[in-house]
């Protein structure tokens, strides 16, 4: 505490609105959780339990409000079982039992979902909930050095995935905020989005075949690199967050590790005109690896100075890399200079400049600040969305006016960046910090929250483009699906899950259950 106390100056200064006396986290000794409702099955014995610690850290994911919940003691939805199943079977097992015995299953993989995906809080129609934790199902099954393809237990974290693959001068290249914990399954799961800034950005676009295990039987898809027979199954399950079923495997487009980086950083006046930058060099077919566009106030974290900072990266290798990089870079350069760019600093080879490697330290260190200032009493939340080209001025004005509204007179901090880029529109994700007191935080994001998010929807956004839906999003997500597309999801959910077990709450509401 007394580190707290010392750092909160520190803190007040560089956000610019005072925080609350710091307070410590609950122990988890004094923390409430309701009893289990059911006992240990016989059937699931072998890989179940109702130990505290777990059922407590099953309790929630990374959404703010229920990071604010752990940090008070709170567990109001601990599972009642814990489940760590290591094969198929033990799945098979788990998913008939909790079927014929109306127990909800929430699949559970890292645990590092910031949208309620994981949270059992499934309500009384179900006569328990269990959290099903794939962390035993982990590794690279099969690897084909040929096609360039692994076929990946969904359990395997995103460092065990690349630690595996690096021996074989192979790599995945996934780099979500959450890749020390999340996992292949998770990824897939919420149609996660990585590393690469433009191209394949979603995670479904390197998917050559899924393996799950549902209520109504095995689902295993047929493994290629791409096809045109009807719609994809693949394709339904990435983004099912665990509604239809539970994904075991998957087949994963892999790359040969790149030889070179080539890296590029450019000032532009402001935000908008590095947008309209990036537009004309995807437009021009100048592809980039990954981008990253921040505005002032993001800015602020590694680079001096004033105005907006985009971010570019190539990734090359074989005869001619560096020729092909250098003249990417060059291109790039002088194209920026018909927006008011100002070069930085370009980099050929291995070495990351100092600035960009301190922007990289920041952003993987982004979640752990937002825990932070829970001990303070302020919020922070993160919006992300896409949106078209022509439309992307007015959602950042909208978004803007919705915080401050949901502040009104109080100082706040609204930050802004370009995660991923397309030749039609781009992904905007914003970040929110303000001052809240303890007892009030919840409240106070779930004001934020909802204003936020109808000024994306009526902005014409979307209310994710790579978080998920979720619990937290759900009621945003109902308006902008088509009313038809909810029915046919239903159906497909009623076959393939009849006993409605597999993580209720999420995707569909509950009165489409029929």
């Amino acid at each position: 505490m007394a580190q707290l106390r010392k750092g909160k100056e520190e803190l007040e200064s560089r956000l610019g609105f005072p925080l609350a006396e710091p307070k410590g986290p609950v122990p988890l000794a004094r923390a409430a959780l309701p009893e289990p409702r059911i006992p240990i099955p016989r059937p699931l014995s072998r890989f179940a339990t109702q130990d505290r610690y777990q059922r407590a850290f099953h309790a929630h994911g990374c959404s703010f409000a229920e990071v604010v919940a752990g940090f008070e003691g709170r567990f109001p939805h601990a599972p009642d079982l814990v489940l760590f199943p290591a094969t198929e079977r033990h799945l098979e097992a788990a998913l008939e039992w909790c079927s014929a015995n109306g127990v909800a299953v929430v699949p559970f993989g890292g645990g590092t979902s910031v949208v309620g995906g994981v949270l059992p809080a499934v309500g009384d129609r179900y006569n328990a909930a269990v959290s099903l934790d794939l962390n035993r199902l982990r590794g690279i099954s099969e690897l084909d050095t040929v096609s360039l393809s692994a076929r990946v237990k969904a359990g395997t974290a995103g460092p065990q995935l690349e630690e595996e693959l690096r021996p074989h001068g192979l790599a995945f290249r996934h780099y979500p905020q959450s890749f020390q914990f999340s996992t292949v399954g998770g990824w897939v799961a919420t149609r996660a989005a990585g590393h690469y800034g433009t191209g394949p950005t979603h995670i479904e676009d390197r998917v050559e075949g899924v393996v799950a295990v549902t209520p109504a039987g095995a689902w295993r898809s047929r493994r290629l690199p791409a096809s045109g027979a009807g719609p994809s199954p693949d394709r339904l399950l990435a983004g099912s967050e665990g509604v239809l079923g539970v994904i075991t495997e998957v087949w994963l487009k892999v790359v040969r590790r790149p030889e070179l980086r080539a890296r590029l950083a450019v000032s532009f006046p402001g935000f908008f005109e590095g947008c309209d930058y990036l537009r004309e060099a995807l437009q021009a077919d100048l592809v980039p690896t990954t981008c990253r566009l921040l505005d002032e106030q993001e800015r602020a974290l590694s680079f001096p100075g004033k105005g907006a900072v985009l971010l570019l990266s190539f990734e090359r290798r074989g005869e001619g890399a560096e020729r092909q990089a250098r003249a990417e870079l060059s291109r790039a350069a002088a194209l920026a200079k018909g927006f008011g760019g100002r070069v930085l600093s370009r980099e050929v080879g291995e070495g990351r400049p100092e600035a960009e490697a301190a922007y990289r330290e920041a952003f993987f260190a982004g979640p752990y600040l937002r825990d932070l200032l829970i001990h303070y009493g302020a919020i922070a939340e993160t919006f992300e969305t896409a949106i078209t080209w022509e439309r992307l001025p007015a959602l950042h004005e909208a978004v803007y006016a919705a915080a401050r509204e949901a502040f009104g007179e109080e100082g706040f901090r609204l930050s802004c960046r370009l995660t991923h880029a397309y030749p039609d529109g781009a992904a905007p994700y914003f970040t929110v910090v303000g001052p809240s007191r303890h007892g009030e935080q919840v409240d106070r994001w779930l004001a934020v929250k909802e204003g936020v998010s109808r000024a994306i929807l009526g902005a014409g956004g979307t209310i994710t483009h790579h978080h998920a839906v979720g619990r937290d999003h759900l009621p945003y997500y109902l308006s902008q699906r088509p009313e038809p597309f909810a029915a046919a999801l239903a159906a497909a959910k009623r076959a393939l899950d009849p006993g409605w077990i597999m993580n209720p709450g999420v995707l569909l509401a509950a009165d489409l259950k029929g």
